[in-house]
Parts: C-alpha cells; sequence; structure tokens
C-alpha cells in the first residue's frame, strides 16, 4: 500500500472467525478511524457464489493507507484474506449482515480499537455492517459514522434489482442516531442515488463527482 505510513498486519480471532486487519496505532488516547469493508468479490459475474469472497481490488485498504490519523485500521469481512474453519458460503451471501457475523465484527473491532473513541467508516456492504454495530452495540465508543457507496437496507436494494432477500440477515430500518456522513458516487449503478437519497437526509451526503462505485479518485473524507 501506498502511504503516509506502514501499515502492521494483525489477524484478530473474533468468535467464530479469525478476521484480517492492517493497522496504525501510535496513540492510547486519540480517536482511532476503523474502515470497514465491503462485501468483496462474494459473487462471480454470473452471479454466482464464490469460493473465496477477499476483493480484488485494494480500493478500501488504500483509502485507510492515504489516512494521516495517529490511529488507522482496515477491518475486513469475515471469511476475507483468512477462511476459518466456520467460513460458510452464507457468511458472505444471504448472512452477510448476520447476528453471529455481527458478533465477530463487534469483537474485533473492540480488540483493534480498545478504549479508543472510534470514527467508523464503512464502504458498500461495510457500510449495512458498520451502522448495524453502532444501532446494536452501544458499548463501542462511535463519535463518527461515514459510509461511502453504502448499503443502508439490504431488503429495499435487492428488491430494487430483483435479487434473491438476504434472508439469514439483519437489517437496519432506521439510521443511528449519531453525527453522520454518507458519501455517495455520482455514477454508482450498484448502489443507485435515489436509494441513497430515500435511505439518508440530503444534509447528511455528500456527492463524489465523477466517481462510480468502485472507483472513487475524487473522493476526499471530511471527519470534523
Amino acid at each position: 500500500m501506498i502511504g503516509p505510513y506502514s501499515f502492521t498486519y494483525v489477524p484478530v480471532q473474533a468468535g467464530e472467525f479469525e478476521i484480517a486487519s492492517w493497522q496504525h496505532l501510535t496513540n492510547a488516547s486519540d480517536p482511532i478511524h476503523i474502515y470497514i469493508e465491503g462485501d468483496g468479490y462474494a459473487f462471480d459475474r454470473h452471479g454466482h457464489p464464490t469460493r473465496n469472497p477477499t476483493p480484488r481490488k485494494n480500493l478500501v485498504r488504500n483509502l485507510a493507507a492515504r489516512d494521516d490519523a495517529s490511529n488507522v485500521a482496515y477491518v475486513a469481512r469475515p471469511c476475507q484474506y483468512i477462511k476459518s474453519p466456520g467460513c460458510d458460503v452464507s457468511d458472505w451471501t444471504d448472512g452477510r449482515f448476520s447476528a453471529t457475523v455481527l458478533d465477530s465484527m463487534h469483537t474485533a473491532i473492540k480488540t483493534v480499537a480498545k478504549n479508543r473513541p472510534i470514527i467508523l467508516i464503512g464502504y458498500s456492504g461495510g457500510a449495512m455492517i458498520s451502522g448495524l454495530l453502532i444501532e446494536k452495540y452501544p458499548d463501542l465508543n462511535v463519535q463518527k459514522w461515514i459510509t461511502i457507496a453504502g448499503v443502508l437496507n439490504h431488503k429495499e436494494w435487492t428488491e430494487y434489482f430483483n435479487d434473491s432477500p438476504l434472508k439469514k440477515s439483519l437489517n437496519l430500518n432506521k439510521l443511528p442516531r449519531i453525527s453522520q456522513t454518507h458519501y455517495i458516487a455520482d455514477g454508482d449503478k450498484v448502489v443507485p442515488n435515489e436509494l441513497s437519497r430515500k435511505w439518508t437526509k440530503e444534509s447528511d451526503i455528500v456527492v463524489i463527482k465523477d466517481a462510480r462505485h468502485d472507483s472513487l479518485r475524487n473522493l476526499k473524507i471530511d471527519f470534523d
């Protein structure tokens, strides 16, 4: 990765899964910026579930690498990079937002953050994960929530594309009451702008110009 810091690869044992993370931590009390990966390579181009959901691009890891905060971590999703014995195809398909997955992500983030205040950044399906974590785990000291090209209601998202429902997944029926900013790509075909605007307040939206779901060169995150 190219960025202001070198990151250390740290696998984190979290419930049924070992979660891959890359970390740069220099201050015990400063807030930590935690980036949560999207759904990765969950389906092939024919719409069939893959055997390995590890992302094929480093978009989110590179965003983390460019962050000049004193504490930054990139946290992958279960079964990405590390194939734990408990991994099942459901963990990156219809159960990608299940209670089991969320419990593991909660443990991983608690382990990485320790007692630091958290700014939580979720990309694509990682936005849903981050929102559910804020809603269901108040012990996480999340000060601000940022999403990038984020799915925030998987039921409406799958219905929009006439895809199979995520029957084993929990859903966000309303957004957490917390300081938040939602970045949407003006050319996003994976998470259409009309859905993003339906899910969020216009005042919380920032449009990334000349961008697509997986091409965000003009993204500049404001953490204030």
